[in-house]
C-alpha cells in the first residue's frame, strides 16, 4: 500500500485541498477516490469561556472536525476587527468569534463592548461585499463542551458545501454603470471622475459674500483688536487661511468654495502655538467639535466659535444635510431658509449599493480601491483622525501593508471606516480630498445608518450622549449572536 493511501485509510482524515482546486474531482488513472474539499476555519475565542468549553470537549471525548484553528484571546473585548479579515486574507474559508454569555464576563462587560463593535462592523462588512454566511458569532461558556462541537460540525459542513472563498477583493461580476454615486456616474479605472467640483445645485457665487461676509469680517476684526483670541482660522480665497492681525481681515471669504473643515487644524501644534483661536464653522463642521470634546481632544472654554448660516455649498451631503445653522457657536452670522430633508434621503446612496449582490459590492469597491495611491489625503482632511502615530504608519508589526496592494488598501479603508464608527460627522472631507475620485462618503454612510438604526445615535449632534463605541447597552440586539 502506498503511503498516500495508508495515511488516508489509517487516519480517516483526508488530505487538505488547496483554494482554488475542484472539490469533486477525481484522479483519473490512479484509482484514488475524489478528493473532498476540507474547509479552514479560524476560531478566534475568549480565554476563560469558549476556549474552555473547547477543551472540555477534547476532554470529554467528543468528536467534531479538525478544520478550526484556535486563536485564543484574553476577552472578546480584545478581539481587534482586522484580525477577521487578516483570517480571510491568508486563505480562511470561515470566521468563527466566541465568547461568554452576556452577564458572564470574566472582565465584566468586555463581551457587551464587543457585541456592540461587532453589531456594527457586520454592516461595513456587508456593504463591502463579504460573504456573510462565512462570518459566525456565538457564546459558548465553560461548560458547554457539546455546544462547541455542534457549532464546529456546522460550520464546517455548511463551508464545505460553499467551497473556498475566492471571491474576496475580485472584480468577478462588474455592477451596473449608472449608480447614483458621485453625482450618478459610476468611477471606473477607465473613466477617471476625480474629486467633486461642489457646483451642482449649491447657491451661486454672486448670491454670496455681501452682510455675511461683511459681518464675519467685522467680527474677526474686534475679536482679534480686543485680543479675545490670537488667530482666526478662516476661508480664503484659495483655501484657509489664518489671520492674526485685525487688519488682515479682509483676506476672509464666504462663499459656496467654503468647503474645508477648519476643525481639523486645532489639533495641529503650529495653530496651537500661536495663542487662542476663533475658528469658523458651518453646520456640520460644528459636529465635529462635539466630538472632540467629548473624546477630551479640546476645551470649547479655549477656543472662539464663529457659526456661518449655510446655504448648502452644492456637494453630495449638502442635499440630506439637516444642519444648516450652528446650535453651540459662541456667535451666529447669517440666516437661512433651508430645511431638514426626510430621513430617508440622507440614505438614498447607500440603498442604491446595498440593493446589489454581495458580489458586484466586491467588485464595485475591488474597483474603486484599485485606484487608491495610499496617499491618506482622507486622513489628513479628516478632524477626528487626530492619532499622534497612525496605525498604518506602524511598522513592528506591520498590520496593513503600507504599499497600494488590493489587500493593502482593503485593509487601510477598513480600518480607516470603522475607526470612524459613532465618530464621523459627515463632512465628508475625505471624499472632497481623494485625487483618486473614490466615494468613501458610501462606508461612512453604512456606519453612520447603523449607529442610528440600531442605537438611535448621531455623532455631534447631543453633546450628553455617550460615545458610541465606549459605551453598551443591555439591550442591544444580538440576533446574529448563536
Amino acid at each position: 500500500m502506498s503511503e498516500r493511501a495508508e495515511n488516508s485509510s489509517g487516519t480517516g482524515v483526508p488530505p487538505v485541498q488547496e483554494h482554488g482546486q475542484d472539490a469533486h474531482a477525481t484522479r483519473s488513472g490512479t484509482g484514488v477516490p475524489p478528493v473532498l474539499f476540507e474547509p479552514k476555519i479560524v476560531a478566534f475565542v475568549c480565554n476563560w469561556c469558549t476556549y474552555l468549553g473547547a477543551d472540555l470537549a477534547g476532554t470529554t471525548r467528543l468528536e467534531y472536525p479538525p478544520n478550526v484553528r484556535i486563536v485564543r484571546l484574553p476577552c472578546t473585548g480584545r478581539i481587534d476587527f482586522n484580525l477577521i479579515v487578516k483570517a480571510f486574507e491568508i486563505g480562511a474559508d470561515s470566521v468563527l468569534v466566541s465568547g461568554c454569555h452576556p452577564g458572564d464576563c470574566h472582565y465584566t462587560s468586555g463581551n457587551y463592548h464587543a457585541r456592540r463593535r461587532w453589531i456594527l462592523f457586520r454592516e461595513l462588512l456587508q456593504a463591502l461585499g463579504f460573504d456573510m454566511e462565512r462570518i459566525h458569532f456565538t457564546w459558548i461558556s465553560a461548560a458547554e463542551g457539546h455546544k462547541w462541537q455542534e457549532v464546529v460540525k456546522e460550520i464546517t459542513e455548511k463551508t464545505r458545501q460553499m467551497g473556498p472563498y475566492t471571491s474576496l477583493y475580485q472584480i468577478s461580476e462588474a455592477p451596473p454603470q449608472s449608480l447614483p454615486f458621485r453625482g450618478g456616474e459610476l468611477n471606473a479605472p477607465d473613466k477617471f471622475s476625480g474629486p467633486s467640483a461642489g457646483q451642482s445645485g449649491a447657491t451661486p457665487l454672486s448670491a454670496w459674500g455681501g452682510e455675511g461676509e461683511g459681518a464675519l469680517r467685522e467680527t474677526c476684526r474686534r475679536l482679534l483688536a480686543e485680543d479675545k483670541v490670537k488667530v482666526v482660522i478662516g476661508y480664503g480665497k484659495r483655501g484657509p487661511v489664518f489671520i492674526t492681525k485685525p487688519g488682515d481681515v479682509e483676506k476672509l471669504v464666504w462663499n459656496n468654495q467654503c468647503l474645508a473643515n477648519l476643525t481639523v487644524y486645532l489639533k495641529r501644534k503650529e495653530i496651537k502655538a500661536l495663542g487662542r483661536p476663533a475658528v469658523v464653522v458651518k453646520g456640520c463642521d460644528e459636529r465635529a467639535l462635539v466630538v472632540l470634546e467629548k473624546e477630551s481632544q479640546l476645551d470649547r472654554k479655549d477656543m472662539h466659535v464663529i457659526g456661518m448660516a449655510c446655504q448648502g455649498m452644492g456637494e453630495p451631503k449638502c442635499e440630506t444635510c439637516d444642519v444648516h445653522v450652528p446650535r453651540f457657536a459662541d456667535e451666529v452670522i447669517g440666516e437661512t431658509d433651508k430645511h431638514a430633508p426626510e430621513t430617508s434621503e440622507r440614505w438614498k446612496a447607500l440603498e442604491s449599493l446595498m440593493a446589489l449582490p454581495a458580489a458586484q459590492r466586491m467588485s464595485y469597491w475591488a474597483t474603486e480601491f484599485e485606484r487608491c495611491v495610499k496617499c491618506y489625503a482622507c486622513r489628513q482632511v479628516c478632524p477626528m483622525c487626530y492619532c499622534e502615530r497612525c496605525l498604518v504608519d506602524k511598522n513592528r508589526p506591520t498590520v496593513i501593508d503600507t504599499s497600494a496592494t488590493d489587500k493593502g488598501n482593503f485593509a487601510w479603508h477598513i480600518l480607516r471606516a470603522f475607526h470612524l464608527a459613532g465618530r464621523c460627522i459627515g463632512c465628508d472631507e475625505c471624499t472632497r480630498a481623494c485625487p483618486a475620485g473614490i466615494d468613501l462618503r458610501l462606508l461612512n454612510l453604512t456606519l453612520a445608518k447603523a449607529a442610528e438604526e440600531h442605537f438611535a445615535y448621531r455623532a455631534g449632534i447631543d453633546p450628553k450622549a455617550e460615545p458610541l463605541i465606549g459605551a453598551y447597552s443591555l439591550q442591544d440586539k444580538e440576533n446574529f449572536i448563536r
